[in-house]
């Protein structure tokens, strides 16, 4: 019983338009490559954390082949929203949807925490506060977004504190965006790692770039990610 991770696979099953051949070559016929390395190693009984950028889908609708097929793979996938996320709703509708088309296989964590075999899994979305690390199409007020997502995520990291106090077991933070990137960096979201004693903590939305270390360290927190095309597509053994 595993726990693996892989970001932004932003499938796109009935929206070829959104191919993302745009990052280079590694992204070709990426959706077959997900299937043939995620059936590989992943079993029924194993957990996939994916945080954020899962379809290319506009609406729920839009999604549903997409998530159709995540949900055929093998394993329980918890799910976070990422910034590509447009088909994201409410939990309640978001629920009711899986009910509905019958994904039996998906769970949405948002603002809380869950324990996963030997870890206590916690994070949120996260965000650039830098407005210049940003490509938005329209006026963003990034200072709310930040505050949102600083409070998101205290509130997460304190339901994954009541669990380790039930269970002792590691919290582990995940978020789409990245905390630490080149010149950028959150000390806000490291301040709140530390204070709730996180040492682990991974990301995606970054694309293109394969020379990065597997592992970089800030605060004592080592930062990880996951971004699919990073993995060439092999959810990552946590």
């Amino acid at each position: 019983m595993s726990v693996f991770a892989i970001s932004d696979l932003h499938l796109s099953i009935n929206n070829p338009s959104k191919a993302m051949d745009a990052f280079g070559n590694r992204w070709n016929d990426y959706q077959t490559k997900i299937y043939n390395n995620w059936t590989k190693i992943v079993n029924n009984t194993d957990t996939v954390i994916i945080p954020g950028d899962i379809s290319w889908g506009s609406s729920l609708q839009g999604s549903a082949e997409d998530l159709r097929f995540l949900d055929s793979l093998p394993g329980k996938k918890i799910i976070f929203k990422g910034n590509h996320d447009f088909w994201w709703s409410t939990v309640s509708k978001l629920t009711a949807f899986f009910k509905e088309e019958n994904l039996t296989t998906l769970k949405i964590l948002n603002n809380t925490a869950i324990v996963v075999e030997n870890y206590i899994i916690t994070g949120t979305r996260g965000w650039f506060s830098d407005p210049s690390a940003q490509n938005t199409v329209q006026p963003t007020d990034f200072n709310k977004i930040v505050n949102r997502e600083a409070i998101r995520l205290r509130i997460a990291l304190t339901e994954a504190a009541k669990l380790r106090e039930d269970s002792g077991k590691e919290i582990i933070a995940f978020f789409h965006f990245p905390p630490l990137w080149k010149d950028f960096c959150d000390e806000n979201t490291f301040d709140a790692l530390n204070e709730f004693g996180v040492k682990k903590c991974y990301f995606g939305h970054i694309h293109g770039c394969y020379n990065i270390p597997d592992k970089q360290e800030y605060r004592g927190v080592e930062l990880m990610m996951i971004s699919a095309d990073y993995l060439n597509f092999v959810p990552k053994l946590i």
